[in-house]
């Protein structure tokens, strides 16, 4: 895929460019190897204003975005970069699942090919730190059950990569002392993703590649499911914060109103990204 530029939105869109992460100061503490910061250009009033964010890198899963997509997961830390990925794992299967309710077998297969082809070798290294079986087989089985439009195989394949997947889960929690912390920092992660993927989808005004729409939609619905699985423990701190995070999310969806893309965008790249920022702008204050 083509190498994307990166926008961010904070009330606007703005370009930022990876090599502005070398001339920003470290973070302190476990952030500064949670996220690569860099900063962003607000247009403001006609002023250009410098607003300090942890922004995406130019590159979405996979190699996307070739060495700076690399160069900004080499500042995440490992357990980010892992659970990063298995939640873009499920974020196909969340959408491909969407599309196989609705007999689009074909169009589903795509979501059940991408995470042999674009995740999996980037966490298979990891499985044995998180305590998870491999599972590329499964994997595979699963996208040929999906081919073969057998619906009974289907779900029995399904179920045993999330079992995979929630073996995954177990082996982070034991490892992350913070986990509504580094939940929210994944949460992100994700978004970031979803906001690459809706660039690629959209062209000329049109939706113009439906499987980055369906990706997108896909990252973002389990972006919000992570986020709900630690909101009660985030509402311990600020529990407005997580309402207004919840909201945003509700209104970041509507760029999505279906599995299947309308002919037009609800929203061009730059809402959904200003759409993201509020829910970051939210969720900064647990990180």
């Amino acid at each position: 895929m083509k190498r994307r530029k990166v926008w961010v939105g904070l009330g606007t869109a703005v370009l930022v460019t990876s090599q502005v992460a070398a001339h920003e100061e470290p973070g302190v503490g476990s952030n500064a190897v949670r996220s690569a910061p860099l900063k962003l250009a607000q247009a403001h009033g006609g002023h250009a204003t410098t607003v300090a964010a942890k922004a995406a890198s130019t590159g979405g899963e996979g190699d996307e975005g070739g060495a700076a997509q690399k160069d900004y997961d080499a500042n995440l830390a490992p357990a980010l970069r892992f659970h990063r990925n298995i939640e873009l794992i499920r974020g196909h299967l969340l959408v491909g699942d969407e599309l196989v309710r609705e007999r689009r077998w074909a169009e589903a297969l795509p979501h059940f090919l991408h995470p042999s082809e674009e995740i999996y070798d980037k966490i298979r290294d990891d499985l044995k730190t998180y305590g998870v079986a491999p599972f590329a087989a499964a994997l595979k089985s699963l996208a040929q059950t999906v081919k073969a439009k057998n619906e009974g195989a289907y779900r029995t394949a399904l179920a045993a990569v999330e079992e995979r997947l929630t073996a995954a889960d177990k082996g982070l929690r034991a490892k992350e002392q913070n986990w509504p912390a580094h939940t929210v920092d994944t949460v992100l992660e994700v978004l970031r993703n979803a906001g690459n993927e809706y660039e690629e989808a959209v062209e000329g005004g049109r939706i113009g590649k439906p499987v980055e729409y369906q990706d997108s939609r896909g990252f973002v619905w389990q972006a919000e499911k992570l986020l709900n699985s630690v909101a009660d423990d985030l509402a311990q701190k600020d529990a407005q914060a997580v309402k207004a995070a919840q909201a945003s999310f509700a209104e970041l969806k509507k760029a999505w109103p279906t599995p299947v893309p309308p002919k037009q965008p609800v929203k061009d790249h730059g809402q959904v990204l200003a759409d993201i920022s509020k829910v970051e702008l939210q969720l900064g204050r647990f990180r």
